[in-house]
């Protein structure tokens, strides 16, 4: 299953995502406010890519997504109703985030029997926040000390997305 948009293909992962995934989950900025902490090898980065491509296989809805032929993220629900997106750093900034997401959720509500989509988002995160405010998410909640980071707390703010009426 593809979904184009006007710039982005949104495509199911596969094992020859391996290294451009890799190339994300090892920067330390973009992984930032992720729930893990940066991928010190393509051997932690492996397994991660094999369970959403497992998870894609029994009904998960993971895009990567491409631009100009080159993987610049992924996003989607693994299991929905939960809702996430990641962006190589180079990519911040220009709109990727919202279009993939929007095409994502626009096939979610009408591929799918989701009649939400929830999202868990560092509140120090304030650009996936904005994304998220874009998109029509609104917050439903707060909690401190949601994970364990490395040796450092962090907390979530807890949002969703009904499915339009």
């Amino acid at each position: 299953m593809e979904i184009r948009t006007e710039r982005l293909l949104l495509r199911r992962p596969r094992l020859d995502d391996l290294d451009a995934m890799f190339e994300i989950m090892s920067d330390p900025v973009a992984m930032r406010y992720w729930s893990t902490l940066p991928h010190a090898n393509r051997e932690v980065t492996r397994p991660w890519l094999e369970r959403k491509i497992a998870r894609t296989a029994d009904g998960g809805e993971d895009f990567v997504i491409e631009h100009e032929g080159r993987v610049i993220g992924d996003v989607g629900a693994g299991r929905l109703p939960d809702f996430g997106f990641m962006l190589r750093r180079d990519c911040w900034g220009k709109g990727f985030a919202t279009e993939a997401s929007r095409a994502f959720i626009d096939h979610a509500f009408r591929n799918t029997a989701a009649t939400e989509l929830c999202a868990d988002v560092d509140p120090r995160n304030m650009a996936s926040l904005r994304v998220l405010d874009r998109l029509g998410f609104v917050e439903t909640g707060r909690a401190e000390r949601t994970f364990l980071l490395g040796d450092e707390w962090c907390d979530s703010v807890y949002l969703v997305l009904q499915r339009p009426a």
